[in-house]
């Protein structure tokens, strides 16, 4: 019988007043499915777990016993720093540490510095055999295939309460992950799912939750973390129309705009869909996923314009992603349709990235193949509002300046106010609320960014991949994040291995690199 620590990083410390309801009413829900499904295996298994999760308050160790065999700790790219400060503190007290998850699938190579196993895909199988000492420190291991089914939610309601509510019980923004499908029909050169065979799961088993849930959580948001929850629409929906109405909980999706007509949407509307993420990915790129066809710029703002007031009438809350300065953006235009879009859907939650390069995506890989990675960046910038590649049509500087503008306005009172006018109910507006003081503290790290940008040559030089010297400015934004645990990963260290060489084997199994 092992003594076994889950620690799930959702996000980075909180350091002002609003960010702490921030993270503890909105980013606390960042939780994913898979160390929880961990978590449930190995108590199956007899084994003593502690299951926690680190949302930006406290300690990330807090909830941790100190005696611990094994650490199963799951990371974004942007956490990893912190992810790689406690294994070392991990390991030196003789625990056996163990990354998954994103940041584990996209850097194995940069993980195996810090952490005795790397996991790329897992099933209950494979976590016995890690249990059982089969694989060498210094190894990637993976199962030959996902998990076919993770734990159902009443199997996982330890979990739930340890993480997505407050002292065990749930609050007006509690949400539970939920997984209907693995996988998606495109091959977005962006995601990390683009070559991810699309696979329903079980029905029976997607039903069993929606019941459990309505019975006894009645009051939580269902999460559902499928890449594209729509692609085989009628036979999902079909078991969430077999939920008595007063039991049905509501509930979130991610869909493409292709997926959706009017008759679907009133579908997820009649089963208490509350909110849904549309992709719209690139003005001009990307179209076919948004079903406009070939049309791109003007042509496509239009007709998802259309399909987005449409989806209104329907879904109480949207959100839609979109990237601006990938190769395919030039000029003033992408930001003018930004500005254009963004004025006229103050409904929809604006989701606006920089390009990131993730390994193990054909974007990572062109990136990488033709140097306009920043190899240097800690993977700390990994997120917004940082640039950690070098565009190909934009110069850095021009390019942060007209990002700022963007975010500014969608960050503004006008827009906030707005959005508050058009929020369907005081849930959505308070989560709209926090969610813009999110936006503007990334507003001022861009701003900061950019005077120093402005002013500092070394800075500027570093962007042009004309140095590798990492600037100062960033330095001290990295010290800054991790706080206390600088000190086990000083900047030194901070520059990442960056490779696309291939670490998983034919049929899954296990590889060693070290």
């Amino acid at each position: 019988m092992k003594r076994i620590g889950i620690l799930e990083l959702l996000t980075d410390r909180a350091k002002t007043v609003g960010e702490r309801a921030l993270h503890l009413f909105l980013k606390k829900q960042f939780i994913s499915i898979t160390p929880q499904a961990i978590s449930v295996w190995c108590r199956q298994m007899g084994h003593h777990v502690r299951y926690t999760t680190f949302y930006g308050l406290g300690d990330p160790q807090a909830n941790l016993p100190n005696d611990l065999d094994i650490l199963f700790l799951s990371a974004p790219t942007y956490l990893a720093p912190l992810a790689y400060a406690l294994a070392k503190i991990y390991r030196k007290r003789g625990v056996r540490t163990v990354i998954g998850g994103a940041h584990a699938k996209s850097f194995p190579h940069d993980c195996l510095r810090y952490f005795d196993l790397v996991v790329l895909q897992c099933d209950r199988a494979l976590i016995a055999a890690l249990l059982n000492d089969e694989f060498a420190p210094g190894s990637v291991v993976s199962s030959a295939k996902p998990y076919d089914e993770p734990p159902t939610v009443e199997e996982r309601l330890p979990e739930i309460k340890a993480s997505g509510f407050i002292r065990g019980r749930p609050h007006w923004g509690s949400s539970i992950p939920m997984l209907a499908s693995v996988g998606c029909p495109y091959s977005c050169d962006f995601c990390t799912d683009w070559n991810v065979r699309y696979r329903a799961l079980s029905t029976d088993r997607l039903e069993a939750d929606l019941r459990f849930t309505g019975q006894h959580l009645p009051k939580t948001v269902l999460y559902f973390h499928d890449p594209n929850f729509g692609v085989r629409f009628d036979e999902t929906m079909a078991i969430f129309e077999r939920i008595p109405p007063p039991l049905r909980n509501r509930y979130l999706v991610e869909s493409s705009l292709k997926l959706l007509n009017p008759e679907r949407l009133k579908r997820l509307r009649d089963t208490n869909c509350l909110g849904m993420a549309p992709g719209i990915e690139s003005w001009n790129g990307y179209s076919n996923k948004a079903g406009v066809g070939k049309a791109t710029g003007s042509e496509k703002l239009a007709r998802v314009l259309e399909q987005l007031h449409e989806l209104r009438a329907y879904i109480p809350f949207l959100q839609a992603n979109l990237i601006l300065g990938l190769d395919v953006d030039s000029g003033d235009e992408p930001f003018d349709l930004t500005r254009d879009y963004l004025d006229r859907t103050p409904f929809v939650w604006p989701q606006i990235h920089m390009p990131m390069a993730f390994g193990g995506t054909p974007l990572f890989d062109t990136l990488l193949r033709e140097e306009r990675i920043h190899a240097r960046m800690p993977f700390s910038f990994y997120r917004q509002p940082y640039l950690t590649v070098k565009l190909k049509n934009y110069a850095t500087l021009d390019y942060l300046r007209r990002m700022d503008a963007i975010l500014a306005q969608a960050a503004s009172n006008r827009t906030l106010w707005r959005r508050w006018r058009m929020s369907r109910n005081p849930m959505i507006a308070a989560a709209n609320y926090l969610s813009t003081l999110d936006l503007r503290n990334d507003v001022a790290e861009l701003q900061a960014t950019v005077n120093h940008l402005q002013r500092d040559p070394k800075m500027r030089a570093f962007h042009a991949s004309e140095s590798d010297e990492l600037p100062a400015f960033y330095a001290h934004a990295y010290r800054k994040q991790l706080g206390k645990y600088a000190e086990w990963m000083p900047v030194a260290e901070s520059a990442p291995i960056l490779s696309n060489e291939p670490v998983t084997p034919v049929g899954g199994g296990t590889i060693q690199l070290v």
